[in-house]
């Protein structure tokens, strides 16, 4: 389940640890390995541009399946919503506790995802406010669409 969360150092300013590329990330959202899926978010026109490499070493590649390994369609939703977590905390957006998923409102899958391929996002959100954030993306790889969705978040208890 997605979860942006209201942690300490998710606060105005996020990690900045030299040792660790993903520090900032990390910083806006309480996921980590092996469950953190975003590399880099970008705030252009007011749309999130992201991007997530799934190289051969990813866990989940070695149960589905052998043989074909593809990204399950769950994590390239899960993805999409952590860059969208991470992209409305870059936009100034406080929530007052923890986001997860309310409801998937639609999702597409138009090519598999494979190992060593980058998934380049772009979600914009529908409404996204303090206690709900309503998004909606696309996945594409080489320029060719991978994954459609539309989600909505609430805020939890903390």
């Amino acid at each position: 389940m997605s979860a942006v969360g209201s942690r300490e150092s998710a606060g105005a300013q996020a990690s900045t640890d030299a040792k660790d590329p993903r520090a900032e990330i990390k910083g806006y959202l309480p996921h980590r390995e092996p469950f953190l899926f975003v590399d880099k978010v970008d705030i252009v026109a007011g749309k999130i541009l992201a991007e997530r490499s799934y190289p051969a070493s990813e866990w989940f590649f070695a149960g589905h399946f052998p043989g074909y390994p593809v990204v399950p369609g769950v994590i390239l939703i899960e993805t999409m919503a952590q860059c969208g977590g991470v992209g409305v905390r870059k936009m100034g957006i406080q929530n007052a506790g923890t986001f997860f998923f309310a409801k998937i409102r639609e999702a597409r899958f138009r090519r598999p995802v494979r190992p060593g391929e980058k998934l380049d996002m772009v979600i914009e959100n529908v409404k996204a406010s303090s206690r709900i954030v309503h998004q909606r993306g696309v996945g594409s790889v080489g320029g060719e669409v991978a994954v459609e969705a539309e989600w909505i978040s609430i805020v939890g208890a903390e």
